[in-house]
This record gives C-alpha cells, sequence and structure tokens, in this order.
C-alpha cells in the first residue's frame, strides 16, 4: 500500500538521574561522597534508505519514543548512554512542524537528521560537596528529551514523471520501458498511487521513471486523484506528456493536452515550466500509415509543433520506438542549463540537439596563384653551455701527496762574534751553555 502523508509524535529519551552515595569501607571511617552521574538519553534520528518507497510504515504507530539513560551508580561510575532511535524513511521526504506548519528538513538520499536531542544525565553528590557540606545528600535528576509533533510528506525522487489522462497508456509504457510491474486494465484510474521503474538505456545510463495517476480537469483543486499525487511531479526533471491518439472521451489529443497542462498551471508555476516532451502513444491502433500521418499533421497544426523536434510517436503494446524515447529523455535529463531550445507554439516542448555537431562546407579554393609566404630568418643558436663538473662525493677529499721530511738533521753551523758568545748562523741566539764547569788549573 502506497501512503505518502502521516502524522506522528517524536520524543526523546531523558536523562538518568544522579547518584546520591557515601564511600563506606572497613578501617575507612571518613569516607565522602562517591555518586556518579546519569547517562544521556536517546536521540531520534532520522536516516535515508534508498529501499524504501512509501510511509506505510508509520500508518499504524504514531509514537515514537527513544529510551531513557541510565542512573549513576557507586564509586563515582556515570550510568549507561541511551541509543539512538534511528527511523529509516524514504528519500524525499519533507519534515513538517505540525503546530506551526514550518519546514524542518528536506531528507536527500543517504542523509540522516537528529531531529529530537535525547535529554542530559543528572550529576551525582559527588559535585555537590564542599567545606561546609561535606556529605551531600541531594543530586541532579535528567533533563527531559525533546518532544515534536511531526508531518511527514514523500515526493518521490525521479528523473522522468509520465502526466497524461486517464487510460493514456502510462501503465503499459512504463512496463514496456522498465522491469516493473503496475496494474494494467482497460478502464479509467487503473493506476491508484505513484509507480517507479529504472529504465536501462544502455549499461552506463539509467533513468528512474514514476509513472503519476491519471490527471482529469479540477485536479488542482481536489477532482480524482490528481491532488494527492501531483506533489509528486515536483521532484521531476523532465516530464513525459502522454496523449492517446483515440481518445475514449471524445476529445481531441490538442484538447486533452490543453487540459493537463492548464491542471498543472494551476498546481504550481515551477511545475508548469519543466522541460516537457510531448508524446503521441497508442499508434498500432491506426493500422492505415495514411491515418497515422494525418493524426500527427493534426497535433502539429493544432499545437504548432515542429513533427521531427517537438513530437514522438510510439507504442506501448508494439514497442515501436520506444528506444529512441529512452535516448531522447536521457539527453534531456543530462542537457546542461541554457542549452535547451523550446518551443514557439502553445506547446512547451524540448527540441532535441543532435549527436555530434554538423561540420561546414569547405571554403572553395581561391583561383590564381596565391603569394607565398614571407621567409621567416633563421633564429640563431644559442652557444651551448658548458658541461658542468662531476659532483665530489660526499665524505670524501680528494687525496694529497705527502713529502717525507730528511730522518736526520742538518747540522747548524755555529760562529762566534767578537763577544766571544757562540750565536746560530740563520736565527742569532745564543747557544746555552754547558753545565759543566771547567776544570781549574793548578798553581805551583
Amino acid at each position: 500500500m502506497f501512503v505518502d502523508s502521516v502524522s506522528i509524535i517524536v520524543k526523546a529519551g531523558a536523562g538518568g538521574p544522579g547518584k546520591v552515595s557515601f564511600r563506606r569501607e572497613k578501617y575507612i571511617p571518613k569516607g565522602g561522597p562517591d555518586g556518579g552521574d546519569g547517562g544521556d538519553g536517546g536521540s531520534v534520528v532520522f536516516q535515508a534508505d534508498s529501499g524504501l518507497n512509501t510511509l506505510y510504515d508509520f500508518r499504524g504507530r504514531t509514537t515514537w519514543e527513544a529510551p531513557t539513560g541510565d542512573p549513576g551508580l557507586a564509586k563515582q561510575a556515570a550510568g549507561r548512554d541511551a541509543e539512538d532511535l534511528v527511523i529509516r524513511l524514504p528519500p524525499g521526504t519533507m519534515i513538517y512542524d505540525e503546530d506551526t506548519g514550518a519546514l524542518l528538513h528536506d531528507l536527500k538520499p543517504g542523509e540522516s537528521i537528529v531531529i529530537a536531542k535525547g535529554g542530559r544525565g543528572g550529576r551525582g553528590n559527588e559535585h555537590f560537596k564542599h567545606s561546609t557540606n561535606q556529605t551531600p545528600r541531594t543530586a541532579e535528576p535528567g533533563t527531559p528529551g525533546e518532544e515534536k509533533r511531526l508531518r511527514l510528506e514523500l515526493k518521490l525522487i525521479a528523473d522522468v514523471g509520465l502526466v497524461g489522462k486517464p487510460n493514456a497508456g502510462k501503465s503499459t509504457m512504463l512496463a514496456a520501458m522498465t522491469r516493473a510491474n503496475p496494474k494494467i486494465a482497460a478502464y479509467p484510474f487503473t493506476t491508484l498511487s505513484p509507480q517507479l521503474g529504472i529504465c536501462e538505456v544502455d549499461a552506463t545510463r539509467r533513468l528512474v521513471i514514476a509513472d503519476i495517476p491519471g490527471l482529469i480537469e479540477g485536479a488542482a483543486q481536489g477532482a480524482g486523484l490528481g491532488l494527492d499525487f501531483l506533489r509528486h511531479i515536483e521532484r521531476t526533471r523532465v516530464l513525459v506528456h502522454l496523449l492517446d491518439v483515440l481518445p475514449p472521451d471524445g476529445e481531441t489529443p490538442a484538447g486533452n493536452y490543453r487540459a493537463i497542462r492548464a491542471e498543472l498551471a494551476a498546481h504550481s508555476d515551477k511545475l508548469a515550466d519543466k522541460p516537457e516532451l510531448i508524446v503521441l502513444n497508442k499508434l498500432d491502433l491506426l493500422p492505415d500509415q495514411a491515418e497515422r500521418d494525418r493524426a500527427v499533421k493534426d497535433l502539429c497544426r493544432e499545437l504548432n509543433l515542429d513533427p521531427r523536434r517537438d513530437l514522438i510517436v510510439t507504442s506501448g503494446a508494439t514497442g515501436l520506438n520506444l528506444r529512441d524515447l529512452a535516448d531522447r529523455l536521457w539527453r534531456m535529463v543530462n542537457e546542461k542549463p541554457g542549452t535547451t531550445e523550446w518551443g514557439t507554439g502553445e506547446a512547451v516542448a524540448w527540441k532535441s540537439a543532435p549527436w555530434k555537431p554538423t561540420p561546414g562546407p569547405a571554403a572553395p579554393a581561391a583561383s590564381g596563384p596565391q603569394p607565398s609566404a614571407p621567409a621567416l630568418k633563421p633564429t640563431p643558436k644559442a652557444a651551448p653551455k658548458p658541461a658542468p663538473k662531476p659532483a665530489q662525493k660526499m665524505g670524501k677529499k680528494p687525496a694529497q701527496k705527502v713529502t717525507k721530511k730528511p730522518a736526520t738533521k742538518p747540522v747548524k753551523k755555529v760562529v762566534k762574534k767578537a763577544s766571544g758568545k757562540p750565536v746560530k748562523k740563520a736565527s742569532g741566539k745564543p747557544v746555552k751553555k754547558s753545565s759543566k764547569k771547567p776544570a781549574r788549573r793548578g798553581t805551583r
């Protein structure tokens, strides 16, 4: 069952109370306070899960409450913090405050957010001891967690959205282009909820296509199923407007197109300005090729379309042109802003660009002799740089020649001056006298 809007109440866990305790042990007559702090309460966390596409899990449960923290213990031991309550939501869920109506958060793929914060644990009595109160018998209680009333609204995230009148062939088209298995029957309003499918253009290119329930006149004011599901088209990047070539209500394809365009514009200006591709479906109902050409010509004339650019004719039952449709949608989704061409008629239709730019015609060769280009002077070559000296290895010095000194010193000549003192010839310094005294001559 598809559920896209619920109201719930979330409550974060309260913090645990602090402990009043005293140290009492044998042979320790004066044990002081040792009460520990309480644990923090758990928070409420919203986490996007790509495997979900509905809010069905919230339909029978309206209150979601996180656990509280544990109380403090003796010996200054703190209580255990409570675990967070993680609530998984499909990507694209919009979280509103039920009381004020304010948008709190728009949950994106792979994102998580703390929507209600848990309470803080209270302090034990060991925090209140001081010189005048050495035996405190009070402790703090834990603070309560946040509580909020929320409204969750889901907007499907898809690349392409299929819109059109009931029985235009949207479910058949989705089943033919993807592996989805929507309900297909020969009566209007077969699709009662949006359906998602993945179209594999090739091994590296994929598109997410959403089938929106059929729209009728007055859908923007609540007629039919349009008001409940028009918001899902706001998430898509490209709209595919399916037109039945033989409408069962007696209208023309151009009249049905104008009716749906009016409902899109009445719901949102942003929705009316989205890129759009017109697809004339169920062409297999016209077996004659002349009738097919006439139907395409009439539609293009009424909506001022170019049949080569603004329109694709398909058949979901036989698979006609579905490959070209998938390729065109891929280019539309990945088109850079500012490069898209738009139609000039009533239909706001996307004009596809060619796969590769067409090369222009080659320039004709000029007749007559062509002036030769002026000869360029040769640039002088720069002088060759001297070769760098080989770098010396670190830590090694060049070997030096060692000269051996003679083993014996040369004999210095001693000369005597007039004073009678022996003097060196080279330096002129006096020679030391011998310590032995000369022998005295005997007298008789």
